[in-house]
């Protein structure tokens, strides 16, 4: 099994988390619609990261615009470990990715979760735009 649980970005508590069979070769994250686990904020890619099944563990592959961090530093492949927390682009989603736990029930193939995060600083559409980009932006007041 792996699980993966979106960290609430205020709280100490998981925001929602996602548990997959042994089995599944791939795990695709981004805000497509067709994601195994969709994540609506305007710092992530469509396709965003991808999970791959290598001989007996898991590694992460970065496939956004905006990057994927790990200790705070761009990754672009790397093997996934027991509580690894990633973060997509710079300032966006964290995940924290658990081997062998389970949390909830397994996610078919046929299934889409959706996690909505909100960006209470800008109420504009941003799409993909980099990091320094965003951050150019005027904030609400």
């Amino acid at each position: 099994m792996i699980t993966l649980i979106l960290l609430h970005p205020l709280q100490p508590v998981p925001a929602q988390s996602w548990t997959f069979a042994d089995d599944e070769p791939a795990i695709l994250i981004g805000r497509a619609a067709d994601n195994h686990v969709v994540l609506y904020s305007a710092v992530v890619s469509r396709r965003h990261i991808e999970l791959r099944r290598v001989n007996n563990g898991w590694e992460v592959l970065n496939l956004g615009a905006n990057g994927t961090y790990v200790n705070g530093e761009a990754i672009v492949r790397a093997p996934v470990t027991d509580g690894v927390i990633l973060r997509l682009a710079r300032s966006g989603p964290q995940i924290q990715i658990r081997l062998g736990i389970t949390t909830t029930t397994p996610a078919s193939k046929s299934q889409s979760w959706q996690a909505t995060l909100v960006n209470a600083e800008r109420d504009t559409e941003i799409g993909e735009l980099s990091d320094q980009e965003i951050e150019s932006l005027p904030r609400k007041r």
